[in-house]
């Protein structure tokens, strides 16, 4: 069984979709990753949904670029949590991915998250939050993983005088394209996700 379904509009879609894959699969939580659209598959989806939720999934994740409807259309027919994540490209470069992920109306909710990797790796580690509320050792996971990244932003630091380099965006390699001089205080109370070395 499949405790969290990922699914993206695109093939093209999986090199910036997978890192939710990797933390998954650290965290030890089932999943299922497939490509369906919510256009030109929408029954693909809605049986994929069906099956899924039947079998047990609890969190359903969906990353798409452009019109991006994809997380919308799931939300639209289950009430367990939907994670969307919006995906970069076409003539605005994800923000109509990311205004058609986040504007969904009231009662059929969309957690959206960041656009591209830094999005996927936060769409899975909110399903892992999610999941971990009736689960106490996945609960400890997590609290394991946030002290670990702690633990390497500290030592980072000591090695850059005292501050810690945190990349915002992210160029075509996956390389952080803007850097930023700050604390490990001010780093954790901006909400910055560590990039590079830092990365669990």
């Amino acid at each position: 069984m499949a405790q969290v379904v990922i699914m993206m509009g695109s093939k093209s879609d999986e090199e910036k979709v997978s890192p939710c894959v990797d933390v998954l699969r650290s965290l030890g939580i089932s999943y299922l990753f497939t490509v369906s659209s919510a256009h030109r598959t929408p029954e693909r989806t809605e049986k994929i949904l069906r099956e899924q939720e039947a079998a047990g999934a609890k969190v359903f994740i969906c990353a798409a670029g452009m019109a991006a409807h994809l997380a919308g259309a799931v939300a639209a027919r289950t009430t367990r949590p939907v994670i969307g994540i919006p995906v970069s490209g076409g003539l605005m470069g994800g923000m109509d991915a990311m205004l058609a992920t986040v504007q969904m109306p009231p009662g059929f909710p969309v957690a959206t998250v960041a656009m591209d990797k830094a999005g996927a790796r936060n769409a899975a580690w909110l399903a892992a939050q999610i999941l971990a509320v009736a689960d106490p050792a996945l609960d400890e996971k997590i609290r394991a993983a946030r002290a670990k990244i702690v633990r390497h932003c500290i030592a980072l630091a000591n090695t850059k005088g005292g501050y810690i380099v945190v990349g915002v965006g992210e160029d075509a390699s996956g390389h952080p394209s803007v850097y930023q001089g700050l604390t490990p205080e001010q780093a954790l109370t901006a909400g910055y996700t560590p990039c590079g070395a830092c990365k669990p």
